[in-house]
């Protein structure tokens, strides 16, 4: 296991489907884990190196808040890991509206895009820190009628 001893961390989506055992492990492993979500409480995770900062990632200030409150608390962030994101779709390319495109840009993508734009300086001075950010199979192997998912999961690979 990986030691994250004293590392602050940030997970977005922390009390997501996927979030939830990376916020666990990380906190196993002695992260000291900030996780954010719209919807996210202290109480979602019992654990005295767990603090939740709920923050709407599809708002670039919502994220730009977000850093620097862990700055001004913490005093750097060592880690990211982006797993906040969301499925709709199932519709063929000429059926898909444009609220379901803009949802899946904006819940796979964007909220990627204003996360690591604020975070990126701060461990750039820092001259350290490390970013996860977590796509779909569906980015490399794409399945039919699924579009804007994947393309929103799609540029988050590589």
């Amino acid at each position: 296991m990986v030691d994250l001893n004293n590392q602050v961390i940030l997970i977005s989506g922390a009390k997501g489907g996927l979030g939830s055992p990376v916020t666990q492990a990380c906190l196993s492993a002695g992260g000291l884990v900030v996780g954010s979500s719209k919807s996210i409480q202290d109480s979602d995770f019992v654990n005295p190196h767990f603090t939740a900062m709920p923050a709407d990632l599809t708002v670039a200030a919502s994220a730009e808040r977000l850093v620097d409150e862990i700055l001004r608390r913490f005093h750097r962030i060592d880690a990211v890991i982006h797993v906040m994101g969301g499925f709709a779709g199932g519709q063929p390319i000429p059926a898909t509206d444009d609220d379901t495109w803009d949802r899946m840009m904006n819940l796979n993508l964007r909220s990627a895009f204003y996360i690591l734009r604020t975070v990126i300086p701060p461990m750039r001075a820092a001259g350290r820190g490390r970013i996860v950010a977590i796509s779909s199979r569906q980015a490399i192997e794409p399945a039919a009628n699924l579009s804007a998912y994947n393309t929103s999961k799609a540029a988050l690979w590589r």
